[in-house]
């Protein structure tokens, strides 16, 4: 099945295709041939990926696939989530925005930084055929920026799915998912949105046989 990809970043069509598009998969994730300006007006993940999705759809009348995702911080609720990429306004990089997080958890302690990265993937089949996975990956804000690998907040995300690390509270067996991107690559809030619409796909496929 030919997938477009409802997005004109390069990264997240090699991020997706990597999750989505392995030999043996269902899927060929494939790039349009334009981006598109899409208005997320939506007030939620789901909205927002449906809006995307559907507005590709209708351009180019192939099934597509869009997501939405954010960071979720506790102790700033309605800051960031669906609006992490303008988190602190416009014209910010990626660095300012980190930096901006950290200085509003300033002072707080490990407990008080809990976040969670949710990814919501729309797969636009038709009007009548629209699907909806979630993935999720819960963690907590480090103090201070660690690791050079992945892009966006994962320098100072700390995740706690890697178990008695949390547990034990063996700070020194926290690692941020800049600092290990092949472990961030497998168990990503979009790796297993990705994992659950394989799941589904592969189910429907194997029923229609």
């Amino acid at each position: 099945m030919e997938i477009l990809l409802a997005s004109g970043n390069t990264h997240k069509l090699e991020e997706f295709k990597e999750l989505l598009g392995e030999k043996d998969s269902i899927f060929s994730i494939v790039k349009a041939e334009e981006g598109l300006e899409v208005e997320e007006t939506g007030g939620s993940y789901t909205e927002n990926a449906y809006l995307k999705a559907k507005a590709y759809y209708e351009l180019y009348k192939n099934p597509t696939m869009s997501d939405d995702s954010g960071l979720d911080v506790l102790s700033l609720p309605d800051e960031l989530g669906i609006y992490s990429a303008r988190f602190g306004g416009e014209g910010l990089s990626d660095n300012d925005r980190v930096k901006l997080l950290l200085e509003k958890l300033k002072g707080q302690d490990f407990e008080d930084r809990q976040a969670a990265f949710t990814c919501v993937l729309c797969f636009y089949l038709g009007p009548k055929e629209v699907f909806f996975f979630e993935g999720k990956l819960t963690g907590h804000i480090a103090e201070e920026v660690t690791g050079s690998g992945g892009f966006g907040y994962d320098p100072v995300f700390i995740p706690s799915d890697h178990g008695e690390a949390l547990e034990e509270k063996h700070a020194e067996k926290l690692f941020t998912l800049a600092e290990k991107p092949n472990w961030k690559r497998e168990n990503s809030h979009r790796a297993k949105a990705c994992c659950h619409a394989l799941e589904f796909f592969k189910e429907r496929v194997c029923q229609n046989v």
